[in-house]
């Protein structure tokens, strides 16, 4: 589990694809690797890799070809910066919400403004997340823990803004993005279960 509080923004050093068509991505990243361990979880820019390889300041992890298949891994290259978050440690504060590391899918940025030190992103949402994200709620953009400071819809196409501060820009990859790229979107596990529960309701209630 994480928290989507990014600890580091890490760089790319090495992409190598695999046989079976997943790839295995080195990682410069001195403090997120600082205490890394064969088998560790560390979210990179919102999905859950698993520590292969580790020293020097950076690690390894492989990713599955359904997981590059499903998210905004596959836009990454060499020299790319990821955001990356250590699993989160029993009796951690939780700083922003829980993150499970799970993309649910995948939003293209379409509107940037900057609003004095703020800015606002509003990015595209797949119609089978529109649901789950609501004005104040809680998401994973790339892995960090945002707010939602707005949902709408133009035409046929959902979105929503998140509202960013200096530190955020400053500390994830986000002050970096430009329109058209893709991210990852987390929503958030409690409205997931809730829609998953409502969804069953009449199927059960039919049974009883």
């Amino acid at each position: 589990m994480f928290t989507g509080i990014i600890e580091e923004r890490g760089r790319i050093v090495g992409w190598e694809t695999t046989p079976d068509g997943g790839a295995r991505l080195t990682i410069d990243a001195p403090t997120t690797s600082a205490d890394a361990h064969h088998g560790d979880s560390i979210a990179v820019s919102g999905v859950c890799l698993t520590v292969v390889r580790f020293g020097d300041g950076r690690f390894t992890a492989d990713v599955m070809g359904q997981t590059l298949a499903v998210s905004a891994i596959a836009d990454l290259a060499e020299g790319d910066e990821v955001n990356l978050e250590r699993a989160a440690k029993v009796g951690d504060r939780l700083g922003g919400h829980i993150v499970q590391g799970h993309v649910d899918g995948v939003g293209r940025l379409v509107q940037i403004r900057d609003e004095g030190a703020w800015r606002v992103l509003r990015v595209s949402l797949p119609d089978d997340l529109a649901p789950l994200v609501v004005d104040k709620g809680s998401i994973a953009v790339a892995g960090t823990s945002l707010t939602v400071s707005a949902v709408g819809r133009d035409g046929g196409a959902h979105w929503f803004e998140v509202s960013l501060i200096p530190e955020t820009l400053q500390a994830t990859t986000l002050g970096g993005l430009g329109a058209g790229d893709r991210v990852n979107l987390e929503t958030d596990v409690l409205a997931r279960h809730v829609a998953r529960l409502l969804a069953l309701a009449p199927a059960s209630e039919g049974m009883a």
